[in-house]
């Protein structure tokens, strides 16, 4: 519905003057001084636009022709990529993408922030920006009698079939070749999510990227699969390192990919990948970072800024499977890794103990509970290490952290906005941000991974609190 006094109506076509990008990678333009939000358009362009939808501060609208193109614009390779919701941004140039993700972070800091003084560096980008993604988790769909496998269509559960995604690993490609024709062939009936039947939902695939390892996993809505041993024969005769094929159930009327129970119909039930000096055990449902080498320089970057001496006691909270606490360990006296999730706990200790690892000590629980018993328990870390999840941290969480003033906090965050109010907290706190590194892990998107050096303001300790 058209709103009033807007200079815009749905419907009508506008010239455009496009000033940035969004948080979600779309033009962000002005008519009138009025904004307008125009997909595929860029910083610097001039272009016409039909507007979709009015709202009281703002408008959407289509791109229809680009007048004045970027010099930064070139032709996406993706011959799906309009039609697609997994890219964003492969209109726009690689050097310039790392500009605009710094931007991204910079408007943030300082307009959610409020934060003027930070040091934001630029962007580090990836060597090779295509083909990296190391786990794939693509949807089931039908097009009459075809099996489409890729991408929802952006804004929808429209599935858009993928025959050779440009981000994903190679190897992740054949699968989703793979499994296509193996549905079609033995016509497995492909889940419907509106009418909820039919079988198969998902597909994924994870790639060791340093061990070649590679594992097959297909979401079923039943426990029953049938022609399940036909399945992984000719899995196995099309995919070069497979060493593990799951079944994966998840018979829920959800959003939600995977289900609770795994089934390994052949091979191992986990593969092997490395991150630095360290080797993980990946299993069809454990997280690990989907591009590996940015993850390394992502993990260095914070070990970096937790400037470790090997005499430091250091908490890693929202730890997960415990990644970045083996790359903390190993410049640490004692790695405390604090995680609610109960099996990315036993996954993280697992992990310490295959790389030998001694100094981490892995504790289930919510950082608000646990941090104030290690302190009472007479723990005082000198660094604080927090990867929260995109929502960031909770208030009492950050106050938390506070209270038990370490002499520095290291922020890993994949969320600028949620990155920038927690810093504002923080500051408040007395834990002013130093420099923010962003790290680009997933190029030709919009997402941008960063990683923020916080120092304590020494204050008077009449002032002091502790938990």
């Amino acid at each position: 519905m058209a709103q009033k006094n807007t200079p815009v109506q749905a419907g009508k076509q506008y010239p455009i003057e496009i000033a940035g990008l969004g948080h979600s990678g779309e033009g962000v333009g002005r008519y009138q001084d009025f904004t307008v939000f125009v997909p595929y358009a860029l910083p610097g362009e001039t272009v016409t636009a039909t507007v979709t939808g009015v709202k009281k501060n703002y408008a959407k609208a289509q791109l229809e022709q680009v007048i004045h193109p970027s010099p930064h614009r070139v032709e996406p390779s993706c011959p799906i990529y309009f039609a697609c919701g997994g890219c964003q941004l492969q209109h726009l140039d690689y050097p310039a993408q790392l500009v605009q993700k710094r931007q991204t972070v910079v408007e943030a800091i300082k307009r959610i922030g409020k934060l003027p003084d930070v040091v934001i560096h630029p962007a580090i980008g990836a060597a090779d920006p295509w083909y990296y993604r190391n786990k794939m988790q693509f949807p089931v769909g039908a097009a009459g009698e075809k099996v489409v496998i890729g991408c929802y269509a952006q804004g929808t559960h429209t599935v858009i079939d993928s025959e050779h995604c440009q981000i994903q690993h190679l190897t992740n490609n054949r699968i989703a070749a793979a499994v296509r024709g193996i549905l079609e062939d033995l016509q497995l009936p492909v889940y419907d999510e509106t009418r909820q039947i039919g079988l198969i939902r998902h597909v994924l695939g994870r790639v060791g990227t340093a061990t070649g390892e590679v594992m097959a996993v297909i979401v079923t809505a039943r426990p029953q699969l049938p022609q399940a041993e036909e399945i992984v024969n000719r899995l196995r005769q099309a995919i070069p390192g497979l060493v593990s094929i799951i079944q994966n159930i998840n018979p829920r009327q959800t959003n939600v990919i995977l289900g609770e129970t795994n089934k390994t119909l052949w091979g191992k039930n986990t593969i092997i990948d490395r991150l630095g000096d360290f080797s993980f055990n990946i299993s069809a449902r454990s997280f690990f970072q989907v591009n590996t080498k940015q993850a390394e320089v992502l993990y260095n970057q914070a070990v970096q800024y937790a400037g470790l001496t090997g005499r430091e006691t250091v908490l890693d909270v929202y730890c997960g499977t415990g990644t970045i606490t083996l790359f903390l360990a190993k410049h640490s006296k004692k790695v405390y890794g604090i995680e609610v999730v109960e099996p990315a706990i036993l996954d993280a200790r697992q992990n310490a103990k295959e790389n030998g690892v001694t100094n981490t000590e892995f504790i289930t629980g919510d950082a608000n509970v646990v941090i104030p018993r290690l302190s009472r328990q007479g723990i005082r870390p000198e660094v604080i290490v927090v990867d929260p999840p995109r929502a960031g941290c909770e208030r009492s969480v950050l106050e938390t952290f506070a209270r038990m003033q370490p002499d520095r906090m290291v922020y890993v965050s994949c969320n600028p906005a949620s990155l920038a109010r927690d810093l504002a907290v923080l500051a408040e706190h007395g834990y002013p941000a130093k420099e923010i590194q962003p790290v680009d892990m997933f190029p030709q998107t919009y997402h941008v991974e960063c990683t923020v050096w916080l120092k304590r303001k020494h204050i008077a300790s009449s002032e002091a609190g502790r938990c």
